[in-house]
């Protein structure tokens, strides 16, 4: 019988399955940070429970560190925020207790967990992968089947290396045509997400397809899976190919010798098949497409950078109002007239070396406009921050006037010192916009690496285009 890459996972893994649609499924590797985990670990020991299998779960602070250079020369003790310097010290703490391995604070392969992830070969295709974070999805890039999960199932997956799960539908977005000069994965996925809307996706696994997906970078494939959440989807997924091997081959967690020779030969039966049945598919062309940015307070409320904020009309007319109220937009402003006064480069969406050479290329002789209070470019871990230093590409950004932080989540959320204040418009290559996502009452717009860096050059939205 067909089956799509979604089923061929969700069989693989499947412990049992009960009448009513409830299944457990295998676990195979479980990441873990310092927000997430404390009160999963505290349960294991209320409850006498050991760790089930320590090497298929794998550490790192990420969502609380700070990313203040200064404040991280002395690791756990410069941390400034009490709760921040708990909650790293209650993960070391935690991962000694349990024998867990950890990239801690002092580690220079320690960063998100969704960007050190891949790069340590931690994610591998055809794997089930969890972690107490919603950007789970990351992972999906490398047609792992990967989800964000509550910390109650975080004590779950440690105790029994097993999840209990619904099978979701699967949902095939297939997009053909090629992305343009100057346009990114970013700028596709928020393109996604604005035609299928937030809740486009629930219930489902989104598996995208297609020729501008075949082309993409694993960069750019784990831009566009971390962002299928904000479709509403469980999961997001891309079919393993030679792009997916040449990425994981010679990473420190990989297989080497005849063991990767093992794992290639079932790693390449990791697509759909030619006749497998979709219960819903979306087509999109991307062949004219601009690059994209978010004007309102949720992800689907996207136009291209040529396009102005929408008229209140139709079914969503008072949640388009709403939205200019908060964003203090007007219907019909044009996006290029919105002016900004942050800017961050960084987040498990952007904060790749493919993300800091982007940036760096828009910002190379140039510099950050003066009515700008503050750019931040954030690396995604210690090796991304040690590449983008040994490329020159760290220098070039700090010339043009951005902060050249240490890694971290930073600004993407409103949990560690980086934060937006009140009223304040940042244009972020995080994930997500909601209201006080970045800062009470701060006002977030999502866009690209490349327009995030030229608009801290011009001050305001541009055409990233012209810059690159």
């Amino acid at each position: 019988m067909a089956q799509t890459l979604y089923d061929k996972i969700w069989q693989d893994h499947l412990v049992t399955e009960q009448e009513d649609g409830s299944a457990l499924l295998y676990i195979d590797q479980q990441l873990l940070h310092e927000v997430t985990s404390p009160q999963a670990f505290e349960g294991l020991r209320l409850a006498d429970r050991s760790v089930w299998r320590i090497a298929g779960n794998l550490a790192t602070p990420d969502h609380n560190v700070p990313t203040d250079p200064k404040e991280r020369e002395t690791g756990i003790a410069g941390i400034t925020d009490l709760i921040a310097r708990t909650q790293v010290s209650t993960l070391d703490d935690n991962c000694r207790a349990f024998n867990i391995e950890q990239y801690d604070i002092h580690d220079k392969r320690q960063g998100i967990v969704h960007v050190m992830g891949p790069e340590q070969g931690a994610t591998l295709p055809g794997m089930t992968i969890v972690c107490g974070d919603s950007h789970t999805s990351t992972h999906g890039a490398f047609a792992a089947l990967a989800q964000g999960i509550g910390t109650s199932e975080v004590e779950h997956v440690l105790a029994s290396q097993c999840l209990l799960q619904r099978k979701t539908k699967n949902l095939a977005v297939r997009i053909s045509g090629e992305l343009g000069h100057g346009v990114y994965a970013k700028d596709l996925v928020l393109k996604i997400i604005g035609e299928l809307g937030t809740a486009g996706a629930t219930g489902h696994t989104i598996e995208f397809m297609g020729e501008a997906i075949r082309n993409l970078s694993m960069e750019g494939r784990m831009t566009v899976c971390n962002m299928a959440i904000e479709a509403g989807a469980r999961a997001g997924l891309v079919a393993f190919d030679d792009v997916t091997a040449a990425y994981v081959k010679g990473r420190p967690l990989a297989p080497s010798g005849e063991l990767w020779d093992q794992a290639l030969a079932y790693w390449r039966t990791l697509h759909s098949d030619a006749d497998a049945v979709f219960d819903t598919q979306h087509s999109i062309d991307v062949t004219n497409m601009a690059p994209q940015v978010s004007w309102g307070t949720s992800p689907e409320m996207v136009v291209a950078i040529d396009g102005v904020v929408p008229e209140p009309v139709g079914a969503k007319e008072e949640g388009i109002r709403n939205a200019c109220t908060y964003m203090d937009l007007q219907p019909g402003q044009k996006m290029t007239s919105i002016e900004l006064d942050r800017i961050f480069i960084g987040s498990c969406t952007n904060a790749r070396i493919e993300d800091i050479r982007v940036a760096a290329q828009v910002a190379k002789g140039r510099k950050v406009a003066s009515s700008i209070t503050q750019a931040m470019v954030v690396p995604g871990s210690g090796l991304v921050k040690a590449q983008a230093e040994e490329e020159g590409l760290a220098q070039i950004l700090v010339d043009a006037g951005f902060e050249w932080r240490a890694p971290g989540c930073s600004m993407c959320l409103a949990m560690n010192a980086d934060k937006l204040q009140p009223g304040e418009h940042c244009a972020s290559t995080s994930n997500r916009n909601f209201e006080g996502r970045q800062g009470h009452n701060g006002r977030t717009h999502l866009v690209s690496p490349a327009t995030a860096a030229a608009a801290a050059i011009a001050g305001h939205f541009v055409d990233s285009r012209e810059f690159v």
